[in-house]
């Protein structure tokens, strides 16, 4: 397998990933709208939790850079952008959580706003959900060198 095979499979493999989750979560997030800013509140209530979650957070964004480091096509740009993007959130999240949590509360009081930026997630949830789970294209070469499955005569 050729090293920008390796990297289109890379890319296809984090989007089954992302994909599903970022609709899930996104989606979930707007139907509960009523319910997140007081798990919000919760959440940055026991310092605990913004340091678990960073950690998480941060150690899945380096997973992320570290094994993906393919930035052609549109859908390699958007898993490599999330893998960053986590790594910000998770240093965020673990160094400045009072901070952190005081910009996410004006996020989630500005409802307008943050649903949009909700449905703009759960849209490139959509897009790398597609890319990863639709079968790949086969290369001509790939094509060439498979034997057909042709039944034998007797």
């Amino acid at each position: 397998m050729s090293s920008s095979q390796e990297s289109q499979r890379s890319t296809r493999m984090f989007a089954r990933v992302l994909g599903p989750f970022l609709v899930i979560s996104c989606v979930t997030a707007v139907v509960r709208a009523s319910d997140v800013r007081a798990l919000a509140t919760d959440f940055g209530a026991n310092p605990v939790w913004p340091w678990v979650a960073g950690a998480f957070i941060l150690g899945g964004g380096f997973i992320i850079v570290a094994l993906h480091q393919y930035w052609r096509g549109a859908a390699a740009v958007i898993v490599s952008v999330m893998g960053w993007l986590l790594v910000l959130r998770g240093l965020f999240l673990l160094a400045f959580p009072t901070a952190f949590m005081s910009m996410a509360n004006s996020v989630l009081g500005a409802s307008a706003l943050w649903r949009s930026v909700c449905v703009c997630f759960a849209l490139i949830g959509l897009y790398l959900t597609y890319v990863g789970w639709t079968p790949a294209p086969r290369s001509i070469s790939q094509a060439a060198s498979s034997t057909p499955d042709l039944p034998h005569a007797a």
